[in-house]
């Protein structure tokens, strides 16, 4: 009689096992797997940027002017963190475009915005001021040191692409 019991307990179990493989191999026929990304998902940072335009103890930079190729992607404003100001895009091939803004130390605030990029020793004219560029292995950075504020324009984007979105910045 213990043998009967201990074949029926191997059985029930054999079948538990088939039963949850059939149920995961179903789950895994319905459940879309191509390895794309999802899009980037459209963010509107105009109440954002009045908000931060109005805590901010510098001029709070924001594009206009951009064409609708690029998309807005995040924005958030953190008046308690040296009133850091972060507007990120996706630029029309992609690619990732940050804006950034901070009361900080010039030299850890660069290191942060800029994932550790490294400064090149060229500068860029972009309108009547002169940018500082940076290069690293997963971002590239110009930057903008001015009267207590940094701005850090960076990203996976060219600098083609980094040089039209410092372009389109305009303060109030």
């Amino acid at each position: 009689m213990a043998g009967m019991k201990g074949k029926r307990s191997v059985r029930n179990m054999a079948l538990s096992l088939g039963v949850s493989c059939l149920a995961a191999g179903v789950i895994y026929i319905f459940v879309p797997h191509d390895g794309t990304t999802p899009p980037a998902k459209r963010v509107d940072y105009r109440v954002e940027l009045l908000t931060a335009r109005r805590a901010a103890s510098y001029s709070v930079a924001a594009p206009e002017g951009l064409p609708s190729t690029w998309k807005a992607t995040s924005v958030r404003f953190r008046g308690d963190d040296f009133d850091a100001w972060h507007l990120g895009f996706q630029d029309p091939e992609g690619k990732y475009v940050a804006v950034e803004q901070s009361t900080r130390k010039p030299s850890a605030f660069i290191e942060d915005a800029a994932q550790d990029a490294e400064e090149t020793g060229d500068t860029q004219k972009v309108g009547d001021r002169v940018w500082q560029r940076y290069e690293g292995d997963r971002y590239d950075a110009l930057v903008l040191e001015d009267k207590g504020v940094t701005t850090v324009v960076t990203g996976s984007a060219s600098f083609a692409r980094l040089t039209e979105m410092a372009e389109a910045l305009k303060t109030e």
